[in-house]
């Protein structure tokens, strides 16, 4: 899959990069803002995209929804430090493919990732 990257923590968006390549997935871009979110993903036309939910600038929760008009049929991975189950069922409501808490293991990541390909939503 092509993978875009949409998060502000250099490490983070390494260790993500790294672990996917791993596992034989292609990231196509990353963007640390909300403005070079939307951008990259317009230009670049990403199957996944892991999407940060604090961002300087739009929080996650507004960029995945710009994400959605711009193009519905990605499958949109929100990451989040934080353990809110309210956060996360809104997000779910709003049709986030998965929510993945930080940090997580490579195990933790593959598995999402072989959930989301299948179809069935990895929250």
């Amino acid at each position: 899959m092509k993978a875009l990257i949409i998060e502000d923590n250099a490490l983070t968006c390494y260790t993500i990069k790294s672990l996917l390549g791993k596992l034989g997935h292609e990231v196509v871009g990353e963007a640390a803002d909300s403005v070079g979110a939307v951008r990259c993903f317009a230009e670049l036309k990403p199957d996944v995209v892991f999407l940060d939910l604090i961002l300087p600038g739009k929080s996650g929760a507004e960029v995945f929804e710009e994400l959605r008009k711009v193009n519905p049929k990605p499958k949109i991975v929100v990451l989040t430090a934080v353990d809110q189950e309210e956060m996360d069922r809104q997000l779910s409501n709003k049709g986030v493919d998965a929510i993945m808490h930080k940090p997580f293991s490579f195990e933790e990541l593959k598995n999402l990732l072989k959930s989301i390909s299948g179809g069935s939503p990895a929250i």
